[in-house]
């Protein structure tokens, strides 16, 4: 079963592997990096140091 928790947002424009992906329940940002079978996730942060949340 495919969860929608999930959500692409958006990727980096002309740069391939890289996209910003929401979870929906707690609108927590985070930037995912994938490249050939390795993977990335770290949540993004303001310049206080707290994760950015969508609405």
């Amino acid at each position: 079963m495919v969860s929608d928790r999930f959500e692409i947002t958006e990727t980096a424009g002309g740069v391939k592997g890289f996209y910003v992906v929401v979870d929906r329940e707690t609108g927590v940002n985070y930037l995912v990096a994938k490249f050939g079978t390795g993977v990335g996730l770290c949540p993004l942060i303001d310049k206080d140091g707290k994760p950015i949340v969508s609405k």
